[in-house]
């Protein structure tokens, strides 16, 4: 008796949303790497040239005993990323400009509300990138209100909670730093929007 094929993997659409030059671009490179850099070699690594006509980038994961497909678009997208359906959205901020995290709330999400509210379960995570370039608030800086030129942690996650996310991450593309744990974070979540449940946290936003 012949067996049947097993099913093609879910393919899961995840959609990176932030102002021009936060790094979206950078950090599907190092995504693209996977989990294990190859070879031994230490960072900052060599990442590949990724061609924005080539969206969505299509990487394959096992998670759960389970084969899954995730399709990345970003906004430089062939595709008109207001016209995409994703399974899961990342707003991407870079960690040396408050505009762009600021820009999550003034824009991005608004524009989450306006084109992805199909779906209450649809799960948002917040990104800072460039996280080596994070430079350590003078006293000076501290005694005029805590606005140095970098992005703190805790002010992220305070404006990641406003925005009612789920997630909070921040990594660095070009070192690795942080880079395994936010792509299984990322895999992880993609995994969940396939389950019963969903991916929505239940206790808030989670810092990853």
């Amino acid at each position: 008796m012949d067996t049947l094929p097993p099913p093609p993997p879910p393919e899961i659409p995840v959609l990176l949303l932030g102002d021009p030059e936060v790094g979206k671009s950078t950090f599907l490179s190092r995504l693209s790497l996977g989990l294990t850099p190859p070879g031994d070699s230490p960072p900052p690594y060599a990442l590949p040239t990724l061609r924005d006509s080539n969206q969505p980038f299509v990487f394959s994961i096992t998670l759960y005993r389970r084969p899954y497909t995730l399709h990345f678009y970003d906004t430089a997208s062939p595709t008109n990323y207001t016209l995409l359906r994703p399974s899961f959205i990342i707003l991407c901020y870079d960690i040396t400009s408050r505009e762009s995290l600021h820009s999550l709330r003034d824009r991005w999400r608004t524009l989450i509300n306006a084109h992805y509210n199909y779906d209450e379960s649809l799960p948002v995570m917040v990104l800072g990138l460039k996280r080596d370039l994070r430079r350590e608030w003078t006293e000076e800086e501290k005694r005029d209100g805590g606005r140095g030129p970098s992005v703190m942690p805790q002010e992220a996650v305070a404006v990641a909670q406003e925005l009612r996310c789920d997630l909070y991450a921040e990594c660095s593309a070009v070192t690795g730093e942080l880079c395994k744990e936010v792509l299984e974070d990322v895999a992880k979540t993609s995994a969940k929007t396939m389950t019963e449940n969903g991916a929505k946290s239940a206790t808030g936003c989670e810092v990853m």
